[in-house]
């Protein structure tokens, strides 16, 4: 990799580090003022209502496109939240984190080519518990 490249990459990754910081902070807001029990879809309203009040650019339920074979799959995907371009947010609130909740967000990271993700799982007692963060497919 060339040292352009490389600055590049680095700084890709200190962008998505800090976008990742202010999101959890977001959404520990959230889950402070929620706590645990609600469904899936009140808490990605929410923490789309805190990005909004934060200033954190975000889409929501950004569409992917796969590619196979050579034809195209519009919309095969939808991301709960897309924030900065960079960060790939999966919201859950579910008694316990499964491989296949993790496969889910591996897979959109893949697709898009993108490097963060963060699964958030609302249905704990405390937050920090339920976020996992996966850098390059990996969970940080």
């Amino acid at each position: 990799m060339s040292q352009a490249n490389s600055a590049h990459s680095d700084e890709a990754k200190a962008l998505a580090d800090q976008w990742s910081n202010r999101l959890i902070g977001a959404a520990i807001e959230v889950h402070r003022h929620l706590g645990p029990g609600l469904l899936e879809g009140a808490y990605e309203e929410c923490l789309c209502r805190e990005l909004d009040l934060q200033g954190i650019p975000y889409l929501r339920q950004h569409p992917i496109d796969i590619e196979y074979k050579g034809i195209v799959v519009e919309k095969a995907y939808r991301i709960d939240v897309f924030v900065a371009d960079l960060v790939v947010v999966e919201v859950k609130a579910v008694e316990m984190v499964l491989p296949v909740h993790e496969a889910q967000l591996l897979s959109y990271l893949r697709l898009g080519g993108w490097k963060t993700g963060l699964l958030i799982n609302f249905h704990v007692p405390l937050l920090k518990r339920g976020i996992r963060r996966f850098v390059h497919g990996v969970i940080d």
